[in-house]
Parts: structure tokens; C-alpha cells; sequence
């Protein structure tokens, strides 16, 4: 029994730890892994199953149908005897009981709006696919900008972490020449007015790089809390992003946006269709048969229960003539639509190609910025350490040093924020002209 218990403890525990486990992940796995997990992409996966079983459902309104029935009545209070015209115990008319059981197949032989019906299905389950290929291009875009904060989260707490590693040791050999009266007061409370500022923005950063990783982990799709480590770094996805070829003349037509505004004008062009072939005829035919039995007593399962069969061809024809305007009108309503749709293509032509436009503009200003900023930092860098240097020599003062700390600390957050803009503008700009590039 204790072994067992042992090992019970032994299975939970594995488990325990097999779950906690973290997942790794490159920026183009967590992309590949979104694709298939988030669960924005997990229903636009099943808006085309559902389109697919849609087109064929509208396809089926037009094939054979078969529809059997079988109908039971019992005359509580009969109006009259029953007449049995045979002469053979069964009667023929006004039985007390009887059973109709019939089978039924029909055919739509031509009808205007089934075959218009036929085409929508088809865009229905194109306006899907796009559907689904926007949401992808959004997705990608989202973890691409949840990567990118995570990784400027850990460089800021590791920059912040050194900062105060540098400024804690600052205060210290201050606090000494201080204490041999060879330093002024201020000095010390200068550098603990610095240390406790940057101490606070550590403290801060860290909760927000928590935060970074659970909205990481919702995008991709697992739980908010579950543990992953990112293996790509922020200056390396910023140097692939500026040397990738990205920023050349797109063709508006193919991005995602103008094939979802196209489909909405063809969509406007198939309601134009039906309402015009609302004024054509329809035909249908059927074929049915039945078998009808009568019966005082309930004898229906007997052997000896006398059955007549029926059978029917028929075929009808609807010829629609005149709606007092009706059908008109909503024809004419129909092409007023379909104008309207051709004027939102053209705007959504028109306003991609400015969006592309900007976005290409952001991503150059976002790569000068960078390598701006990078100069920044090591002109910061240099300042910062020759006025720590004067002074320690005495020939420096502690306000000075302050300045330079607070330059520096500035310029590394500032080089950050370029390396996240650098990646967030080219995701922005891959998103508008549907191109995709691996990481």
C-alpha cells in the first residue's frame, strides 16, 4: 500500500512538472504556432468548414428529394357506416380507421434563383478563405508586436539591473570619500535620488514584462500563464527586418483588404441577379405513390388487410407577371447597391495605396531612428563614463553626473523603442501588402 501511495506521488509529481514545463520559441515558431492555436484563426478554420457544408447545402436544394410519409386517423364519431363495395368484410369507404403511406420524389427543373443561389455559395466560401487569410495576416502581426515587447521588456530589466548595479557601487565608494570628509552631502543624495528612481522603473518594467509574456502566451494560443522562453533577441530580429528586401511597389489588387472590398461588389452583383430572375418562371416535377388501407379494426399488421396503391406524375410551372412595380423596385434598389460597391472598391483601392505609402514611410523613418539612436547611445555611453570619471577625480560635479546617468538611461530606452518600431512598422507594412517574410 505505501508503494503504491509512493508511486501515486511520484506519477502526480512528473506530471506537475511536465506541465510547468516551458515551451522555446523562435519568432517565426511562435508564428507557425499562433497559426494553428490562436483561436481567432481556430474560427475563421472553421468558418470555411462551415462555408464548404453551406455551398453544398445550397447545392442539394436542387437535386432530387425524397420525402415519405405515413398518416394515421381514427374516427372517433363516424358520420356514416362504412361501405364495403366488395363484399369482402373490408370496407372500401368511411372505415372507422385508415392509413395513408406515401413516398414523394421532386425535382427543381429550372428555377433563375437557384442557379444565382449557386454562385453566392461560391463567393460565400471565397469571402471565407479571405476571411481566413486576413485574420491569419492580423495574428501574425499581433505576435510579431507581443514578441517584440517581450523582448525589449528582458533587455530594459537587464539595462536596469546593470544601471543599478553601476550606481549602487557609484553610492557606496561615494558614501565613503563622503564619510572622509572629502565629498559634499549632495553628492550622496544625488546619487540616491538617481538609484531610487531607476529602482522604481525596474520595478515597474518587471510587471509589465510579465504582463508581455501573458498577452505572448494568449496570442499564440495557450494559457495566459503557461511559461515559454523566446530564443531569437531584439537586435537580431531588428537587423534581419532592415536587411529583408520589403519596402518595394505592391500590387494593390493583391492585398487582402481589396480582394474582401471585390468580393463584397460581386456579392452586390449576385443580389442584382437574383432580384432579376425573380421574374423568371420556375419549374418543378414530382413522382409520388401511395399505398391507402381501411380497416374498422386496428388490422393494419394482418396479412389479411386489403392495400390500394396510387401513383402520380405531375409537373408545375410558376410564371410571375405582374407585382405592381415590386419586382422592379428592387431590382432598381439592387443596382443602386451594386454602384455603392464599386465606389467603396475604388475608395478602398485609393486609401490602401496611401496606407501602403505611410507604412513604408514609417518603416524608413523607423530604420534612420535606429541607426540614430544606436549613435545616441554610444555618444551617451562615452559622456556618461567621462563624467563618472571627473567626478571621482574631483574635477566633476555630482549634478553633472547626474545629468549624464539620466541622459544615458534615456538613450538606451530610446534604442530600444527604435528596435520595436523597426519590427512593428515592417509587420505593419508586410500586413497591409499581404506578403509574409520567414524570420
Amino acid at each position: 500500500m505505501k508503494s503504491l501511495f509512493k508511486l501515486l506521488i511520484i506519477t502526480v509529481s512528473y506530471f506537475g512538472i511536465a506541465q510547468e514545463t516551458p515551451q522555446n520559441f523562435s519568432l517565426q515558431e511562435a508564428i507557425d504556432f499562433a497559426l494553428e492555436n490562436n483561436r481567432q484563426a481556430k474560427n475563421a478554420t472553421l468558418d470555411i468548414e462551415a462555408a464548404k457544408k453551406q455551398k453544398w447545402e445550397t447545392t442539394a436544394t436542387g437535386l432530387p428529394q425524397i420525402n415519405a410519409a405515413v398518416d394515421y386517423q381514427n374516427l372517433i364519431k363516424q358520420q356514416f357506416e362504412s361501405v364495403d363495395f366488395n363484399q369482402d368484410g373490408i370496407p372500401d369507404f368511411g372505415a372507422k380507421n385508415s392509413v395513408n403511406a406515401s413516398a414523394t420524389l421532386s425535382q427543381l427543373l429550372f428555377d433563375g434563383s437557384y442557379l444565382v443561389g449557386l454562385q453566392s455559395a461560391k463567393v460565400y466560401l471565397e469571402i471565407s478563405k479571405n476571411s481566413k487569410e486576413k485574420t491569419d495576416l492580423e495574428v501574425r502581426k499581433a505576435v510579431i508586436n507581443a514578441y517584440g515587447n517581450v523582448l525589449m521588456a528582458e533587455e530594459s530589466v537587464s539595462i536596469l539591473e546593470n544601471n543599478i548595479k553601476i550606481l549602487q557601487k557609484n553610492l557606496d565608494e561615494t558614501t565613503k570619500i563622503y564619510e572622509n570628509g572629502l565629498e559634499e552631502e549632495e553628492s550622496v543624495e544625488q546619487l540616491q535620488i538617481t538609484l531610487s528612481s531607476v529602482q522604481s522603473n525596474l520595478n515597474n518594467t518587471k510587471r509589465l514584462k510579465n504582463l508581455a509574456y501573458q498577452m505572448l502566451s494568449i496570442t499564440i494560443g495557450l494559457d495566459y500563464n503557461a511559461p515559454i522562453i523566446l530564443t531569437d533577441d531584439l537586435e537580431s530580429l531588428t537587423v534581419k527586418n532592415i536587411l529583408q528586401d520589403g519596402i518595394e511597389d505592391a500590387d494593390v489588387k493583391n492585398t487582402i483588404d481589396y480582394k474582401i472590398a471585390a468580393n463584397d461588389k460581386t456579392s452586390k452583383e449576385l443580389l442584382l441577379k437574383l432580384e432579376k430572375s425573380k421574374a423568371l418562371p420556375t419549374l418543378s416535377a414530382f413522382l409520388s405513390g401511395a399505398y391507402i388501407g381501411n380497416n374498422n379494426e386496428f388490422k393494419f399488421l394482418s396479412d389479411q388487410q386489403k392495400w390500394i396503391g396510387t401513383a402520380t406524375f405531375g409537373a408545375s410551372l410558376n410564371i410571375p407577371i405582374f407585382s405592381s412595380g415590386m419586382r422592379s423596385a428592387a431590382t432598381q434598389r439592387a443596382k443602386i447597391n451594386l454602384e455603392k460597391a464599386q465606389i467603396n472598391l475604388d475608395e478602398t483601392e485609393q486609401q490602401l495605396k496611401l496606407q501602403i505609402e505611410a507604412a513604408k514611410s514609417d518603416f524608413i523613418l523607423a530604420t534612420e531612428e535606429y541607426e540614430n539612436k544606436k549613435q545616441n547611445l554610444n555618444l551617451a555611453e562615452r559622456i556618461e563614463n567621462k563624467n563618472q570619471t571627473k567626478f571621482f577625480e574631483g574635477v566633476g560635479s555630482s549634478f553633472e553626473l547626474r545629468q549624464a546617468q539620466t541622459q544615458l538611461y534615456t538613450a538606451q530606452q530610446e534604442f530600444l523603442q527604435a528596435m520595436l518600431d523597426v519590427i512593428n512598422t515592417k509587420a505593419e507594412l508586410e500586413t497591409l501588402t499581404n506578403t509574409t517574410t520567414k524570420y
